[in-house]
């Protein structure tokens, strides 16, 4: 099946269930990016806050699936980005959700890729940038679409719970062309990195379940706090200045930072 055969076939599957229903389901979840958009303005600006209130951070949606063949530019491709939510409780294990896998696990899945997550205060971003497109959660091949956690708020080594499951942030993101399948576009991923929108990745320290709506619950903070925006923003500067030096150092301290991301940045401090 081509990639744009199997896009229509996800999108039938959508509207099988009637019209009606779906254009309900799209516009149920339009207003909800909506909504979360404005309780980040107001969580950033203080709009009609008390003292001691916060946003509570959460699983908004939980999103898996199996890897297919799609054909890309005249070649087959066997891929696991295409996500959909599912409902009730699903078992995090130490590499991957049940009813989740990764096609090649050479560069995707692993002890510290196990789980991704991607904040749905984004969806509201990419709603503006791609217009044509239906988005629905899972869409960019998330595991968890997050409420409340965005990219200069965690941490490297960061640990969280969530349901019964416990958590450590290890790595953002850094997209291959498969991106571009889901999307159908070769420039999404130099518009994917253009955003800063990357969100980030867990390794699972105990395994347990999880379901949409648990809250994320902060366990601790690594004592380095190197933000997964700061990894995104040193991984494409040209020339680290003193202070980005002292970062890198630090980053270079955090356990579960993998190591090809550590070599990257040692290889580029000065000598």
């Amino acid at each position: 099946m081509r990639a744009s055969e199997c896009k229509k076939a996800e999108e039938s599957k959508r509207h099988s269930t009637g019209s009606g229903n779906a254009a309900q389901v799209a516009r149920q979840f339009s207003a909800e990016v909506h909504a979360i958009a404005h309780r980040v303005y107001c969580k950033h600006h203080r709009c009609g806050a008390h003292p001691g209130e916060y946003l509570v951070s959460k699983i908004i949606s939980v999103n898996v699936g199996l890897p297919h063949t799609v054909v890309w530019h005249g070649r087959e491709v066997i891929t696991g980005i295409f996500k959909e939510p599912v409902e009730g409780r699903v078992f995090l294990r130490k590499l991957d959700l049940d009813g989740d896998r990764q096609a090649d696990l050479t560069v995707h899945g692993g002890e510290y890729k196990a789980v991704y997550c991607y904040p749905l205060e984004h969806y509201a971003y990419w709603k503006q940038e791609l217009p044509e497109y239906d988005l629905t959660m899972g869409n960019f091949g998330e595991n968890f679409t997050t409420e409340g956690l965005l990219e200069d708020a965690v941490h490297l080594g960061d640990r969280f719970s969530i349901g019964s499951a416990e958590v450590v942030v290890t790595q953002p993101r850094l997209p291959c062309y498969k991106l571009g399948i889901r999307f159908q576009s070769d420039a999404m991923v130099k518009r994917f990195l253009a955003s800063k929108r990357s969100g980030f990745y867990f390794a699972v320290a105990h395994e347990g379940e999880v379901g949409a709506e648990d809250e994320i619950k902060e366990v601790s903070r690594d004592p380095n706090h190197v933000s997964i925006s700061e990894i995104n923003r040193l991984y494409f500067v040209n020339k680290y200045t003193d202070a980005d030096v002292e970062v890198v150092r630090r980053a270079l301290q955090v356990a579960v930072f993998p190591e090809s991301w550590k070599e990257d940045f040692r290889d580029r401090l000065p000598v």
